[in-house]
């Protein structure tokens, strides 16, 4: 028998309203049903759903940052609560409060709407500027950021670029597919992150090894230097350089660990892309701590928040049976993101906040109030963001930081925020 008068808040993943049968598992779909199915089961659908249910979900994990890709609404919920729903059920859920629901009625939150355009920032209440970016991944994810009017395109996540044959990428790939998400974006200011191998992105190109991708192991900048890496970023260097006269073009260096190692490969692409802005991706607890100095060295610098998490929690990311651990709402984690403020002192605003971080509920009127004001998002999260910058101010942003470091436990800063406070219990593993 079907239960009735199931109203769950559950934790907003991917914003969106879907309507639909629940229907267990990745296979044997009915006509766009929401699916429930286990942090460890994502992978590829066959056909998409109308909505996503994840439990026990690693939400910084790059398996669930490719389901964000997807651009279905997804809510991330507990075993708990998973116990309540059956096969059938009809349900609403919504993407952008975290709520499913049986009651079909119920009237979700409005998307932002406003004449803004591609390239301008969004004001908050008060007249202050806000940097919303976006991250993607192919061109159309860059055509959405240009109609959801993206400051920029803040993150190109190039190692999802791949050759259909599975070969080894050359220039002439490159330079088509460089072209081809310069195009859909223009005449956003594009930042393409070179190649950035890691756990669960590791192409069919690429050799494994026990310490290829692990974390901490080779990853990132640490296999420039290693074929056919090696011969990979050359590519990606000479499609750019061939690229940077038609669009306007920025480069970043992905997983560094310290300013020797951003200074050594800048002077290597300094000299095979003279013109374009070189920046480094602040990803690691140590170098992130030098920020100061590393902005002094860098164009630009932005902090990777789901590498970052994942070593200051020291805990991976991608296994689900440790997504506790990396608790968006802990106060030393805002402490931490306060510290780097004050060391990156009046270069904060060209300090660009990249990952899913800032996406979280409640988290960007946070970080907001702590002083940063460029942030780099999945596409669609753009006009839910706005809301929350257009409807406050630096003062209410500022006080809230200050409760939110001031305090002990996330259970504290959940309240602070108003959001259930048994949504992250945070040792029930």
């Amino acid at each position: 028998m079907i239960a009735h008068n199931i109203d769950i808040a559950g934790s907003p993943y991917f914003p969106g309203v879907a309507v639909g049968k629940l229907h267990n598992g990745m296979l044997n779909h009915v006509d766009k049903p929401i699916v429930l199915i286990r942090g460890d089961e994502v992978s590829s659908f066959a056909t998409l759903p109308a909505g996503i249910i994840v439990v026990d979900a690693a939400p910084f994990s790059h398996t669930m940052i490719g389901l964000l890709n997807l651009g279905m609404p997804t809510v991330l919920i507990s075993e708990q609560q998973a116990a309540m729903l059956e096969e059938g059920m009809e349900l609403l859920l919504d993407g952008s409060s975290g709520r499913i629901t049986d009651k079909l009625d119920v009237v979700p939150a409005a998307e932002f709407r406003s004449d803004r355009q591609a390239g301008q920032a969004v004001l908050m209440a008060d007249g202050e500027p806000v940097n919303l970016c976006a991250s993607v991944r192919q061109p159309s994810a860059a055509r959405k950021a240009n109609a959801l009017a993206a400051k920029n395109i803040g993150l190109v996540r190039s190692e999802f670029l791949l050759p259909a044959d599975d070969q080894i990428p050359d220039v002439a790939f490159y330079r088509a597919a460089f072209r081809e998400i310069c195009e859909a974006a223009s005449p956003l200011v594009v930042t393409f992150r070179l190649l950035d191998m890691a756990a669960d992105k590791i192409p069919p190109w690429l050799p494994l090894s026990d310490s290829l991708g692990q974390s901490p192991g080779l990853q990132g900048v640490r296999l420039y230097s290693i074929d056919p890496v090696q011969s990979v970023i050359d590519a990606q260097l000479d499609a750019l350089a061939g690229l940077s006269s038609d669009f306007s073009l920025r480069v970043l260096i992905p997983f560094l660990t310290r300013l020797e190692e951003y200074d050594y490969w800048l002077s290597l692409i300094k000299k095979r892309l003279p013109g374009l802005p070189v920046g480094a991706m602040a990803e690691t607890p140590s170098i992130v701590l030098d920020i100061g100095r590393l902005r002094d060295h860098a164009d630009f610098v932005a902090i990777g928040c789901n590498d970052l998490m994942q070593g200051l929690y020291a805990a991976d990311r991608d296994r689900p049976e440790l997504h506790h651990y990396l608790d968006p709402y802990a106060p030393v984690l805002f402490r931490f993101f306060k510290q780097v403020a004050e060391q990156s002192a009046e270069h904060l605003e060209l300090i660009q906040l990249c990952g899913v971080l800032p996406q979280i509920q409640g988290v960007l009127a946070v970080l907001l109030g702590l002083g940063y004001r460029t942030f780099s998002v999945d596409a669609s999260f753009i006009p839910y963001l706005a809301n929350t910058v257009v409807d406050t101010t630096r003062a209410e942003c500022e006080l809230l930081a200050e409760q939110v470091c001031a305090a002990s436990t996330t259970q504290e800063v959940l309240e602070i925020l108003g959001l259930p406070t048994d949504r992250h219990p945070p040792f029930l593993i």
